[in-house]
């Protein structure tokens, strides 16, 4: 089996408050106008993303691990994390403020889901004027400072908000209570898990009436009360090159400012690589093949290239590895 470098189909995602962003800034094929989310790379159970291109069109991700997976994901990869897909790849379109929860880890994850925690960035690509994300508490508080604010309604008033423009990146732990404001698009790098504690959802109702669940009891012991100011991610935008933006143990992340071509020995990667276009376009090639990428477009490169030209005339690109 030849793996070059692979394009999959977004599984797209109606919310309740999604917008028109992904069809209109990404150029999605979406009829919704209330699309929230493009799962770009996923191998989530139910929802695991499928070849796009090339020889190997129609091959879920799964499939391809089951069948090459050190090839894939890398030897490091496979044993730290067998046959599963280590990270999931989304973008997110806000129109109305998304609920205010957070996530477990990975202990506590794996106790009461059999899953992964949620370690996840952000990249801003599109922010209305005066948009917002929720991020922290603005002071430390206590265990039943907070459960007081849920049943008084103030947990607004707890809050940290941060204003956002283009190219801002926020990395966020398990435990931070946070929030996607309206008006925002953004790329999403995440831990693999779909578990989400949501606590306030501005009392919502969805569209047949009914508030959304909330997981209120779940969430006491997994927030973290501290004010940190751990989240917000200083990078430098130095054009090709490659600026390091996130280094944690589930995910790392670097900038690319390009408007020239980019060669990469990637011989002692060791793992799979990600390509999330958030500007301009370029050609992603390695010694099996190429493949052109867009603005809102995602391409992974098998971990068995030993070699990765990016060819552009100007992009900016977010590159992914474990």
């Amino acid at each position: 089996m030849t793996l070059y470098p692979l394009k999959f189909h977004p599984i797209l995602k109606e919310r309740l408050w999604g917008g028109v962003k992904l069809k209109e800034v990404l150029n999605k094929k979406i009829e919704s106008d209330i699309t929230g989310e493009s799962w770009e790379l996923s191998a989530v159970s139910g929802d695991v993303s499928v070849v796009a291109n090339g020889d190997l069109k129609d091959t879920s991700l799964q499939e391809l691990i089951e069948k090459e997976p050190e090839a894939l994901l890398g030897k490091s990869v496979v044993a730290r994390f067998g046959k599963e897909f280590p990270i999931l790849i989304k973008f997110i379109d806000a129109k109305q403020d998304l609920s205010i929860q957070l996530h477990p880890n990975d202990e506590l994850a794996k106790k009461r889901h059999n899953s992964f925690g949620k370690t996840e960035m952000w990249y801003i690509m599109d922010a209305d004027p005066g948009a917002e994300l929720i991020v922290g508490f603005n002071r430390d508080v206590t265990k039943d400072e907070y459960s007081e604010s849920l049943k008084n309604d103030t947990l607004l008033e707890l809050l940290n908000y941060e204003k956002v423009k283009e190219g801002d990146t926020f990395f966020i732990n398990t435990g931070k209570i946070h929030a996607i404001g309206a008006g925002v698009l953004l790329a999403e790098i995440q831990q693999t898990s779909d578990v989400t504690y949501r606590v306030f959802d501005f009392n919502r109702k969805d569209k047949d009436g009914n508030l959304r669940e909330l997981h209120t009891d779940l969430a006491l012991d997994a927030i973290d009360y501290q004010k940190k100011d751990d989240f917000k991610v200083n990078y430098t935008h130095t054009k090709d090159t490659v600026n390091q933006m996130v280094d944690c143990p589930y995910f790392k992340t670097n900038f690319l400012n390009l408007e020239k071509d980019m060669e990469q020995d990637t011989r002692s990667r060791d793992s799979f690589t990600i390509y999330m276009c958030v500007s301009g376009k370029s050609t992603i090639g390695t010694e099996f093949g190429e493949v052109d990428i867009d603005k809102g477009e995602t391409i992974l490169v098998p971990a068995i290239s030993n070699k990765i030209s990016i060819k552009t005339q100007g992009a900016k690109l977010l590159e992914v590895t474990i």
